[in-house]
C-alpha cells in the first residue's frame, strides 16, 4: 500500500479485522452493482469510498424527478441522464483512483455470462424478479457471491447467496414471480438503510472479517426499528 492509500483509508486500516492486507483485498477487488438506483447508491458510493478497486455498473434507466427522493448518487441537473454514466461520473470524484465499468444495458440472460464472470462479487439494486432469479442462476453457474437486498415501503431485507452449497435466492424463494413488483411508496432513507448493509457485506467478504448473512436473512421494518435475523 502507498503512503496516500494508509493515509486515505486510516481508519479503516487500524480495525485488526480488515489492516493493511483487507485494505489491499479491496484494491483489488472487483465489485458489479447490478442496477444504480435507490439501494445501489449507497452500494456503490460506500465500496468507492471503502476503496474497492474497480466497480461494475448496469442499469438502461435514466435519471428521473422522482428519482431524488432516494437515489442519492443524482442531482437535478442530470434528470433524463443515464444513471451510468452519471453515476460513474460521481463516483470517479469522490476516488479517483475508482476504475468504474460502465453498462447502460438492462441485465439479460443473453449478457450476463459475459459480464459476471469479470467480477468477484454480485451485489443486487434492482427492482423486479427476472433479474433477480437471473443473478441468482449466473452467480450460482459461476461460483460468485451474490448480495441481494429488497425493499417495500418501510421494510427491507438483506441475504449473501452461493457461499454454501444449495444456499441461493433461487432456493430461498423457489417460486418465480414474474414481473417488477406493482410501484409502491418507499420511504427515501430506506434503501439507505438497506443498501449500506449490502456494502457492509460485500466489505466482510473481500477482507475476510464478520460473519456474512450466509444462509440467513436480516430483516428491518423502520417504522418500528424492529430488526429480525432468521436463518433458512
Amino acid at each position: 500500500m502507498t503512503h496516500k492509500d494508509l493515509e486515505r483509508y486510516s481508519r479503516q486500516v487500524m480495525l485488526p479485522e480488515i489492516g493493511e492486507a483487507g485494505q489491499q483485498r479491496l484494491r483489488e477487488a472487483r465489485v458489479l452493482v447490478v442496477g444504480v438506483g435507490g439501494l445501489g447508491s449507497p452500494i456503490a458510493l460506500y465500496l468507492a469510498a471503502a476503496g474497492v478497486g474497480c466497480l461494475g455498473l448496469i442499469d438502461d434507466d435514466t435519471v428521473s424527478e422522482s428519482n431524488l427522493q432516494r437515489q442519492v448518487l443524482y442531482t437535478e441537473d442530470e434528470i433524463g441522464k443515464p444513471k451510468v454514466h452519471c453515476a460513474a461520473r460521481r463516483l470517479k470524484a469522490l476516488n479517483g483512483d475508482l476504475q468504474v465499468d460502465e453498462y447502460p444495458l438492462r441485465m439479460v440472460k443473453q449478457i450476463a455470462p459475459r459480464i459476471i464472470r469479470h467480477y468477484d462479487i454480485v451485489v443486487d439494486g434492482t427492482d423486479n424478479f427476472e433479474t433477480r432469479y437471473l443473478l441468482s442462476d449466473e452467480t450460482a453457474q459461476w461460483g460468485k457471491p451474490y448480495v441481494y437486498g429488497a425493499i417495500r415501503e418501510f421494510e427491507g431485507q438483506v441475504s449473501v447467496f452461493n457461499l454454501s452449497p444449495g444456499r441461493t435466492y433461487r432456493a430461498l424463494f423457489p417460486e418465480e414471480e414474474s414481473g417488477t413488483p406493482s410501484p409502491k411508496g418507499v420511504m427515501g432513507v430506506l434503501p439507505g438503510v438497506v443498501g449500506c448493509v449490502e456494502a457492509a457485506e460485500v466489505i466482510k467478504l473481500i477482507t475476510g472479517c464478520g460473519t456474512p448473512l450466509d444462509g440467513r436473512l436480516w430483516t428491518i421494518d423502520l417504522l418500528t426499528l424492529q430488526s429480525h435475523t432468521l436463518s433458512y
